[in-house]
């Protein structure tokens, strides 16, 4: 199956070690990403949307800068997992801060992409005063 990457930012109005507990951390993962998040051994998170489990490995973090979250889920031979990739920037000219978001997965309409993005980011700005 064919894979799409797609990649937007947003700019929030939060310090980067304000924001960086909403994206790497299982409660707030489940403040605004998915309707449940549980941490599991090995560096492993249960995401669940819709009442469907999906199960994600953190493959990479550093510490107020990004995490990024592969799903083992999507593991069919021979094929590459989806990911979702989190990057926290801040302009030093401005001191705003901005979030890019990676998701990398076999969803290839841009356009619906963008209208969950934008979905989201607007709950996670409410939570963080943005």
């Amino acid at each position: 199956m064919e894979k799409f990457k797609f990649i937007t930012e947003y700019e929030l109005r939060a310090s980067p070690k304000m924001l960086f507990p909403y994206i790497s951390t299982a409660s707030g993962l489940s403040q605004w990403f998915a309707s449940k998040v549980n941490t599991m051994p090995e560096q492993r998170f249960d995401f669940q949307w819709d009442n469907e489990s999906h199960i994600a490995r953190q493959v990479s973090m550093r510490q107020n800068k990004g995490v990024r979250f592969e799903f083992l889920d999507t593991d069919e031979e021979g094929s590459d997992n989806n990911y979702v990739d989190f990057r926290v920037d801040q302009s030093e000219l401005t001191q705003s801060t901005f979030l890019r978001v990676i998701d990398y997965s076999s969803t290839t309409d841009q356009e619906e992409l963008q209208d969950l993005w934008d979905g989201l980011m607007d709950k996670l700005k409410e939570i963080v005063g943005s």
